[in-house]
């Protein structure tokens, strides 16, 4: 019985002491939103972008299986609190009112926010032209929050950021206020002329991989990514995306 009880014990400390890991059976679910470029999105059928092979880097290294969920951004957020998720890739921006409620990894890439207006529009040219005219932005954003400081008239939410420059595009909002990667992506590859940025990079603000508070995968995550970022496998990928290093 004795010898029982012993063998017991150590099978508790070895399991206790283990590195998080998952069983054969076990998938994680982690969320992202529908197209975030050139960050997530889509092409010939399936996901890519800088997070997308961020997050494949790190699965791989640390022998995860993993699906891909998607929902809108504010979606994302509520799942993350409420433990429906395992984690997000979102372009999330790491704030001290979202540290209470999720946890962040390292961050990765560093960004902020950029105004967008027609390039036909000559009245807006930065943050002090958005007093009294229309605002478009995405529902639970650092943009949404942001923007009752630069004392708009209305204030448009839209569910993707997409919706929300269709809303310039077609003049139902003076400018849309959004992550800076993400504008110039859009302006670069789909806004067909039609738009343009104005103003200086506003909220000098990062991004990191969120999880539900207490999750046991951000240490493993933030180990591979320290190491891919002293190894030059980060500044590779980094590259790639955004056409220079990430110095």
């Amino acid at each position: 019985m004795k010898t029982r009880i012993v063998s017991l014990l150590m099978i508790l400390v070895l399991a206790c002491a283990a590195p998080f890991s998952l069983s054969a059976q076990d998938k994680l679910t982690i969320a992202i939103p529908p197209s975030f470029v050139p960050f997530m999105f889509k092409k010939d059928g399936e996901w890519t972008g800088f997070e997308i092979e961020l997050w494949r880097a790190v699965a791989e290294a640390n022998d995860w299986e993993y699906q891909f969920t998607t929902m809108n951004f504010s979606g994302i957020l509520t799942a993350l609190q409420t433990a429906r998720v395992d984690g997000a890739i979102a372009a999330i921006t790491i704030t001290s009112k979202r540290e209470e409620v999720m946890d962040f990894s390292h961050p990765y890439y560093d960004s902020g926010l950029m105004l967008m207006v027609r390039a036909n529009n000559d009245s807006v040219e930065g943050p002090d032209d958005i007093e009294g005219k229309t605002l478009a932005v995405t529902q639970g954003t650092t943009a949404a929050e942001y923007a009752p400081k630069l004392d708009p008239a209305d204030i448009k939410r839209f569910p993707r950021a997409e919706q929300a420059y269709l809303e310039v595009r077609t003049g139902r909002a003076d400018a849309a206020l959004h992550d800076t990667p993400n504008v110039q992506y859009y302006i670069r590859t789909a806004g067909s002329g039609q738009v343009k940025a104005v103003g200086p990079n506003l909220e000098a603000q990062s991004y990191g991989m969120a999880f539900p508070q207490g999750s046991d995968l951000r240490e493993a995550f933030n180990i591979t990514l320290l190491a891919m970022m002293e190894d030059g496998r980060y500044d590779k990928l980094y590259k790639e995306w955004f056409g220079q290093t990430s110095d």
